[in-house]
């Protein structure tokens, strides 16, 4: 699929995330600040050019993988193909769940995308070592689906610990919950619960694999040191813009 990139005063813009969203809203939020928050910008020329198709009505993941639901796929492709369309060179998800249809979407959408995963993991092993104890904190289907634990990046031998399905079904699922429906105080309150338990069971590090969580759970309030997926995203995003728009640079060129 050939993108048509969006034309202004100085000529054609290289270096175009497009950012899948509305899984849910506040969390798409939450990723496009941390893309601003991750750039080198002293001026506003200088920011990572973005369009964002931030469709809240993509069916339930969760329902979707347990099958109880009509699977997202379709919606994800109608908004990727609005995100081609608008001159996006890459595509993002700020989603966990949603990248169990991650292989699908790729190859159907046929742009170059980046998996939410692949950016955790790496930063997991930077930050505690290729065979730390890592709590991992994501919705029922993430981690039933083992899209963490199934992922593992070369050279990683990750010792997972998931919440067991008390915490579960009592603190991490509500909890995410309450901060889609916009109650970040029980979100927090709940989500807080179930990283303290993973703590003290050996986790040195907890990975905040659902994109809702970042938004209550972060590194001053949790009891250990934390990996955002979604931050983690962001900040490979920005990287892939950067040299997209260098490039031409270097060669002597304008982006094109």
């Amino acid at each position: 699929m050939n993108s048509v990139a969006p034309r202004g005063a100085g000529g054609a813009v290289g270096g175009v995330v497009g950012v899948l969203g509305g899984m849910g809203p506040l969390a798409t939020i939450d990723f496009m600040h941390k893309m601003l928050k991750a750039t080198p910008a002293r001026q506003d020329q200088e920011h990572v050019p973005m369009v964002v198709s931030s469709i809240p009505q993509v069916p339930d993941r969760n329902a979707a993988w347990r099958g109880e639901g009509d699977s997202p796929l379709a919606a994800m492709l109608a908004s990727g193909q609005r995100l081609a369309e608008a001159g996006a060179g890459l595509v993002v998800m700020p989603c966990n769940t949603a990248h169990l249809w991650f292989d699908e979407l790729h190859h159907r959408l046929g742009l170059p995308m980046l998996h939410l995963v692949d950016a955790a993991l790496a930063e997991a092993g930077a930050l505690a070592g290729p065979a730390a104890r890592i709590g991992l904190l994501a919705t029922d289907a993430t981690l039933d689906a083992g899209l963490y634990q199934q992922r593992e990046l070369d050279g990683m031998a990750f010792d997972w610990l998931l919440p067991d399905a008390a915490s579960r079904a009592g603190q991490v699922m509500p909890g995410i919950a309450a901060v889609k429906a916009g109650d970040l105080a029980r979100g927090a309150a709940l989500l807080h619960e179930a990283a303290l338990a993973l703590a003290a069971r050996g986790a040195q590090v907890l990975l905040l694999g659902c994109t809702e969580i970042p938004l209550v759970v972060h590194e001053d309030t949790a009891p250990r040191p934390v990996v955002d997926a979604t931050a983690a995203l962001a900040r490979c995003a920005v990287a892939w813009s950067l040299a997209q728009r260098r490039a031409p640079d270097a060669a002597g060129g304008r982006p094109a």
